[in-house]
């Protein structure tokens, strides 16, 4: 399915799961996004960002609106899956197949990759983690990640896809799986509280996270409140 000129992969949860256990037994580098309304109203304004959604192996729609995008066009989305359930399911197989994780992270994020380190490690004990605070301008941030089978960035849109992308074509590369995740380290590490389930299943969690950081989230939630609904809806 395509919103506003990205492509977004209708699949169900099992289907989902199907295609990351592939991506992780297949020894070829795969990029997954999981895509929200920022996300698309950004690739508007950002054609290499845009470019690079689209080429994605997996694009997973995160973010109720979304669904309400697929209905404005007779469409009915089979899931929506944020970036912290869809990593937490990776975790879980990372740990079960032995794969090693790499977290790539920025200065002065709220939670260090050590700190989502320990998170991690308190979960699944016995996998092999690492991280570093990484830089995009850096010609030489690749020569360690890329080392790992799994990498985890947490710059935020359209940052993390576009380093995420700068790994693809390094040489010796053992990355199977690279993903963007946004805020979701802080999930993890238990800084930012999640909302309820019920919360969640309603398709209301942006409001619990706007309660929690008003002044960060008013613009974004804005954006994908308001600017995109009027843009699907007026969109041919």
């Amino acid at each position: 399915m395509d919103i506003l000129g990205i492509k977004i992969d209708n699949l169900d949860r099992r289907e989902i799961s199907d295609k990351i256990k592939f991506f992780l037994q297949e020894e070829k580098f795969h990029q997954v996004a999981t895509v929200n309304p920022e996300f698309i109203l950004q690739a508007q304004e950002d054609r290499e960002f845009k470019n690079i959604l689209n080429g994605c192996d997996l694009n997973v729609a995160d973010g109720v609106g979304i669904r309400f995008a697929f209905l404005r066009f007779d469409k009915y989305l089979k899931s929506r899956m944020t970036g912290i359930d869809l990593m937490s399911e990776i975790l879980g197989l990372a740990d079960r197949e032995k794969l090693s994780v790499f977290l790539a992270s920025y200065g002065g994020a709220l939670s260090s990759w050590e700190e989502m380190k320990s998170a991690i490690l308190k979960k699944h004990p016995s996998l092999q983690v690492d991280g570093a605070v990484a830089d995009i301008n850096d010609p030489d941030h690749g020569s360690r990640i890329t080392g790992y089978e799994i990498v985890f960035c947490n710059f935020g849109a359209p940052y993390q896809e576009k380093f995420i992308h700068s790994l693809k074509n390094q040489e010796n590369s053992k990355i199977r799986l690279a993903m963007g995740v946004g805020g979701s380290f802080d999930f993890l590490t238990g800084k930012i509280k999640r909302a309820p389930e019920c919360i969640r299943k309603a398709g209301f969690e942006w409001l619990w996270r706007f309660l929690q950081e008003p002044k960060y989230r008013a613009k974004r939630i804005f954006r994908a409140v308001i600017i995109f609904p009027v843009k699907v809806l007026f969109n041919k």
